[in-house]
């Protein structure tokens, strides 16, 4: 099974630099170009399923993706909502990340909490398209603390519009590309 991992394409609150959240921000143009040029990175790779947060900026990304690559777009999974910041959304995420290196923001979801929900959510996507690959559109901060929890590999930010997928084998799961770029192993360097 391969998981592509997709970011959603930009907003204007990523644009403007602010803490975005679960709050329901649309993409803007830039972030639909983003989308198609994420559906472009995919269309090496077989496909079965396009899934993704119910968020309008993952759904309208995931359904770009899904136009391009020919197939029907898939569930919502509330699961692979965005990491609640409580108050803080909408804030500059420059100043907040001063003000909280460690990203213990107050008022929002513990990220255990939200590694353990995309987990859940993958759980569920496992079950519905099992032994197969998918696209998963969702954000951020759920899919940077996530992929490090799965691969132990370090993961400094996700970019919008990016594929970040990784596979399962016999040994869990072995990353193959962040950001789009793809992840050598020991053996390969």
């Amino acid at each position: 099974m391969t998981l592509a991992f997709i970011r959603h394409g930009q907003t204007d609150w990523n644009r403007d630099g602010r803490l975005q959240g679960s709050s329901d921000v649309p993409l803007n143009e830039t972030g639909r170009e983003q989308a198609r040029a994420a559906e472009r990175m995919l269309t090496d790779w077989p496909w079965d399923a396009v899934v993704s947060s119910p968020l309008s900026r993952a759904r309208e990304t995931a359904q770009i993706i899904a136009d391009g690559l020919g197939l029907p777009l898939g569930p919502a999974y509330p699961e692979l909502v965005e990491r609640d910041y409580g108050p803080l959304e909408g804030l500059p995420d420059t100043e907040m990340m001063a003000r909280y290196p460690d990203r213990a923001y107050p008022g929002a979801e513990p990220l255990d909490e939200v590694v353990e929900r995309c987990l859940a959510g993958m759980a569920r996507i496992d079950a519905d398209f099992p032994d197969q690959n998918v696209v998963i559109v969702c954000h951020g901060t759920i899919m940077k603390y996530t992929l490090i929890r799965l691969t132990g590999h370090r993961v400094e930010a996700i970019l919008n519009g990016t594929v970040s997928a990784i596979e399962r084998d016999a040994d869990g799961w072995r990353v193959l590309t962040i950001n789009g770029e793809p992840i050598r192993t020991a053996e390969e360097r």
